[in-house]
């Protein structure tokens, strides 16, 4: 499909239609993604010991280091794709993949350098000692050193998706994961420890990162990389856009990190196994609703861009209640079966795994909110409002949480305490709802005075 036929296609398609043709590709391939770590954590789970797991799962906060610049870079870069393409700006486009390219080579060295320093002492963080503390630095360490590779393929990837070019994007992201799936229990059977999980994953980005650059450099007709340049102009547009979606990432690092070590403060290390999974069972359940508010950026922006302010309010309606049925299929299962769920990932202890079960479903109770949450943070991200999304990311990571996580488990008697680390992000979800709920209300009522006043000036200008 021509950039043309895209621009036409989410400036008038069917709503519902075009949520399932932008939101399929896209959920296929964020969950492809989320394989990359849950795969990890089930095939150590299993092959190795519970203890690994944990040992990869306190170490996840940590790579969403990564995560928040790729998505910092990514997400900004395709915001302003989508608006240059609603716009016909043919000039922002040519200059968005050489900035993107020189601002993901210098942060991704920066990553890889300090990383692989301070490894040790940032798992200190979360609260890892011992056995968990030795496989967790053995196996960041070398999830470090492939920084460039992921900071790379997921940013670009991004942009893909922000052209409207989901199925592209997905296909690039399916091999990477894919080949993640085969080398896993490989390289964990070969290896005989953690590292062959960071090795598999390693090894499966570098492939990706590479099909990712042909692509940009050979392939593409309308969004290439024509020359590394940091461009000044476009930077502070991206970067203003881009900061909402990395502190997603980057405050999710925090947020983990203070949970895990309450986990040990009033659980011990078997809560902290307890928590790895939740978080797990959570995460890969999170990111279909992070794919369909990728098909719903370029859309959102797109025609925000055309100034079609009407059919951006009812692209919202459709994707929240697409989203909302969606968590639906990973709500019901964990609420119905947590028992069988947290088995996927503690194999080797039955008795934790009975004691974690009514945490996990008071951990779980606020997923069902999450698909307004996300969706409310991508328009906003999608209009150039990255202020209003970012504001909901600090509230939910940060502002609310923290002080619910130090307060709630005060307020249990001791051999309790734990529940408190559990409630603390359902009460933190309940409060982001109400929230984002008056944000939409307040943005939907200025877009529509918007629209009355360039009405009320074209009928005098006749």
């Amino acid at each position: 499909m021509s950039a043309q036929d895209t621009r036409t296609q989410l400036l008038t398609e069917n709503p519902w239609r075009l949520m399932v043709s932008l939101s399929l590709p896209a959920i296929i391939g964020m969950v492809v993604i989320g394989l990359y770590n849950f795969m990890d954590a089930v095939y150590v789970g299993n092959m190795i010991g519970s203890a690994a797991m944990t040992a990869v799962k306190v170490s996840y906060p940590f790579t969403l280091i990564n995560s928040g610049i790729s998505t910092l870079i990514g997400v900004g870069s395709a915001s302003v794709l989508s608006r240059a393409v609603g716009k016909n700006d043919r000039d922002t486009v040519d200059r968005i993949m050489g900035n993107l390219s020189v601002c993901i080579i210098v942060l991704s060295l920066a990553v890889t350098v300090l990383g692989t320093i301070f490894t040790r002492q940032l798992l200190t963080l979360a609260g890892a000692k011992n056995e968990i503390m030795e496989l967790g630095v053995r196996y960041l360490r070398i999830i470090f050193i492939g920084s460039l590779f992921v900071n790379f393929a997921q940013s670009a990837n991004m942009v893909m998706r922000g052209e409207g070019l989901l199925k592209k994007a997905m296909l690039i992201m399916g091999l990477g994961a894919a080949l993640n799936i085969i080398l896993d229990p490989l390289f964990l059977w070969l290896l005989k420890s953690v590292e062959g999980a960071a090795y598999a994953t390693i090894l499966s980005q570098f492939t990706q990162a590479c099909f990712t650059l042909w692509y940009f450099t050979i392939k593409s007709k309308n969004v290439r990389i024509n020359r590394l340049k940091l461009d000044q102009k476009l930077l502070p547009e991206v970067l203003g856009v881009g900061v909402s979606a990395m502190l997603m990432q980057v405050m999710q690092l925090v947020q983990q990190t203070v949970m895990y070590s309450a986990a040990q403060k009033y659980g011990g290390s078997e809560w902290q196994t307890v928590l790895s999974a939740a978080l797990s069972l959570q995460a890969f359940a999170f990111i279909p609703l992070w794919g369909m508010s990728q098909g719903f950026q370029p859309a959102a922006g797109t025609n925000y861009g055309a100034k079609d302010y009407s059919r951006v309010k009812t692209l919202m309606r459709v994707f929240v209640t697409g989203a909302t049925a969606l968590s639906l299929i990973f709500y019901l299962p964990v609420m119905l079966a947590p028992k069988a769920m947290l088995s996927m990932l503690i194999a080797d202890n039955p008795a934790l795994v009975n004691t974690g079960v009514s945490n996990l479903r008071i951990f779980f109770s606020s997923y069902i909110t999450l698909g307004l949450m996300i969706m409310t943070i991508t328009l906003f991200q999608s209009l150039g409002q990255g202020g209003k999304a970012a504001l909901l990311t600090i509230l939910r990571q940060i502002a609310f949480f923290i002080p619910l996580i130090f307060l709630l488990p005060k307020l249990y008697p001791a051999k309790a305490a734990i529940n408190g680390v559990f409630f603390a992000p359902v009460i933190t979800d309940l409060l982001v709802l109400i929230l984002s709920l008056c944000l939409i209300i307040s943005t939907f009522r200025k877009i529509g005075t918007s629209t009355q006043n360039r009405k009320m000036q074209a009928i005098r200008r006749n």
